[in-house]
């Protein structure tokens, strides 16, 4: 499952590999997907190494490889938001309710506590959440961690969270936050004037820093359900 952003560059890299026999520079690659940085570039790449499209060749300039394509050329379909286009309009009283006073909220699919990956967007399961985890008249959905960047917050890989949908956070919140309308993690956020510190909860992990209008909040953190 790619995004279009994803495969759009795994395309350019094929083509001039294909017509050059070598890839393109993270200048090339930045002007052809008409992004504003090079940053986004770097997150592609990773996530396309990670799920085994391409690999980086070390110690070599511009060296990357293509291990495969994928079976078709249209993308997943992914859009960049960690809230599904249609849940914000849905009313929260729509959400089962059962006798347990326990609330049934739906898993929207993975989220990326490491290296920022896409939210998959759709729903891959339901989960029951009790309601002192929910806020009267808010909007909520669930998301699967994965990765181990905020093992040190108590949140683990394969943990469920509970996210309240909301714009905007206080200094400290673990949030869902969407960096440069592509990507998708959940960090502790910090405000430091004009700009955005993305904190893991893993001294393995760096913070990484952006411009405030790089990264968009999707959601709060408001509760976690483990299973053993």
């Amino acid at each position: 499952m790619l995004t279009r952003k994803q495969l759009d560059l795994l395309n350019f890299i094929h083509a001039r590999v294909q017509a050059d026999g070598v890839s393109p520079s993270f200048d090339e690659m930045k002007e052809a997907l008409d992004l504003r940085s090079k940053s986004g570039i770097h997150r592609l790449i990773t996530a396309l190494e990670e799920r085994g499209f391409i690999r980086r060749l070390a110690h070599r300039a511009r060296a990357i490889e293509i291990v495969r394509l994928p079976d078709s050329a249209e993308p997943s379909g992914f859009r960049p938001t960690a809230i599904q286009g249609g849940l914000s309009e849905r009313p929260s009283a729509a959400m089962p309710v059962h006798s347990s006073g326990s609330v049934e909220l739906q898993v929207m699919g993975r989220i990326a506590a490491g290296t920022p990956i896409e939210a998959i967007q759709q729903v891959s399961s339901h989960v029951a959440v009790p309601g002192g985890m929910i806020t009267r008249g808010g909007r909520h959905y669930a998301l699967e961690v994965k990765g181990d960047s905020m093992k040190d917050a108590g949140i683990n890989n394969g943990d469920i969270v509970v996210i309240q949908e909301q714009d905007d956070a206080n200094t400290g919140d673990i949030v869902v936050a969407l960096v440069e309308d592509q990507e998708a993690t959940l960090k502790r956020l910090r405000k430091q004037g004009s700009a955005i510190a993305l904190e893991a909860a893993n001294p393995a992990y760096e913070t990484r820093i952006y411009r405030s209008d790089q990264v968009k909040v999707q959601g709060r953190l408001v509760g976690l359900i483990r299973t053993y």
